[in-house]
């Protein structure tokens, strides 16, 4: 179902949304200062391309200078990227089939707004309380 689903969302919005990731990345890398703002783009590019059966999750330990990023992010790209996830669920849930697709396009604004300190993994390595991959320290 999830490679169903996967393929759905490529065509109707997830390869947009990439496009529009892989757009914050390169304005990113333009300036030394932004480059680890465009990996983070880059890694949600590939979230976009292929949402279901990974899933979000915060980074273990407290990260002082991903706060100051989050903030920066927020102001240059996040505002705009998360409004795209907005316009593009409300277009996927004009259909019955495409609810599940603006779920998962909701599902997605938070890590539009603050990417840094999270972590995209598959929903296969979650533990059983599902906050942490399988294998990272409490």
């Amino acid at each position: 179902m999830r490679l169903i689903l996967n393929v759905i969302w490529l065509i109707f919005g997830g390869l947009w949304l990439a496009l529009g990731y892989l757009l914050a990345a390169l304005i990113c890398f333009i300036l030394i200062i932004t480059i680890p703002f465009g990996f983070a783009a880059l890694r949600i590019a590939s979230y976009a391309l292929w949402p279901f059966g990974r899933t979000i999750v915060d980074m273990p330990g407290t990260r002082p200078g991903a706060l100051i990023g989050n903030i920066i992010w927020v102001i240059l790209f996040g505002i705009w990227l998360a409004i795209g996830h907005v316009v593009t669920a409300v277009a996927m849930a004009v259909t019955i089939i495409g609810i599940p697709l603006a779920l998962a396009n909701l599902k997605m604004i938070p890590i539009s707004l603050l990417p840094l300190g999270k972590e995209i993994v598959p929903v296969d390595s979650l533990n059983r309380q599902g906050d942490r991959p399988v294998g990272v320290a409490e």
